[in-house]
């Protein structure tokens, strides 16, 4: 009984798809190992499944245990997401949370704007804290900002309400 978990993950592999051993694994072993696994399991599941076995045979070719990867060839199962599972803040929750956080330190207010940018533009933490300060600008009389998403490069935003009153309050007294 071998003591190495890869050891005994190859040998239970090779098992259940009836290969005496890992070197007679062929791309046909593992597609119809893809396909049983369709049938009991969700695609992202199967699609997790199949890079870790690539993952093992690629570590096997670099090892030189076997020529080729029997598995870079076999495809997957298709799973397209067309709707995100992530909630969307209903107005009355997005204006609750806003008036939670408490505005009277700095840290308030850092923690208050970066929230209210991923509530009005749906952007990930990680493009709020990229923002410069020439990603908010002002354009027809309008505060918009620019956020920097994977999905959505350089998308702008116009924020809802007068640019003209921020500007007033910003500095009061340059009326």
């Amino acid at each position: 009984m071998p003591a190495n978990p890869r050891e005994l993950f190859r040998l239970a592999w090779c098992e259940d798809i009836g290969v005496p051993s890992i070197a007679a694994v062929q791309p046909l072993h593992v597609a119809t190992w893809i396909e049983i696994q369709t049938r009991e399991r969700a695609a992202p599941s199967v699609k997790q499944q199949l890079a870790a076995i690539r993952h093992l045979f690629d570590w096997l070719v670099t090892g030189q245990v076997i020529p080729t990867n029997p598995a870079a060839s076999v495809r997957g199962p298709s799973h397209v997401v067309r709707q995100g599972k992530t909630p969307v803040l209903e107005p009355a929750e997005a204006r609750a949370l806003l008036d939670a956080i408490d505005v009277t330190t700095h840290a308030g207010l850092r923690d208050r704007a970066l929230i209210a940018l991923m509530i009005y533009s749906f952007a990930r933490i990680g493009a709020a804290l990229a923002m410069r300060v020439e990603d908010v600008f002002i354009q027809n009389r309008r505060l918009c900002v620019a956020t920097h998403n994977d999905d959505r490069p350089g998308a702008r935003f116009r924020v809802d309400f007068d640019a003209e009153s921020v500007r007033r309050k910003a500095a009061p007294g340059a009326n």
